[in-house]
């Protein structure tokens, strides 16, 4: 099964964003998840990883889509 981590920056208001990204991963993949936890950070971050692999991340470049972070995220449970 697959942990997915979802890092925001509080001070930037990322919550919503956080918590958008986590619905649809509860809603899309349910019982195939372990966990989609919520991890508090600063400094602008807003990252998403699966078993500790990058699936987004705001600092590179990834332009947020709920739905391609969702397909990232589909694509790691295709490999565990």
């Amino acid at each position: 099964m697959t942990a997915v981590e979802i890092e925001y920056c509080v001070p930037c208001g990322y919550l919503d964003r956080a918590e958008q990204i986590q619905h649809q991963l509860l809603e899309e993949f349910g019982r195939e998840l372990d966990s989609v936890a919520l991890v508090t950070g600063d400094h602008g971050v807003l990252r998403v990883t699966a078993d500790d692999e990058v699936v987004f991340d705001k600092d590179e470049g990834d332009e947020y889509d709920v739905d391609a972070i969702a397909e990232g995220v589909r694509n790691r449970l295709g490999e565990a």
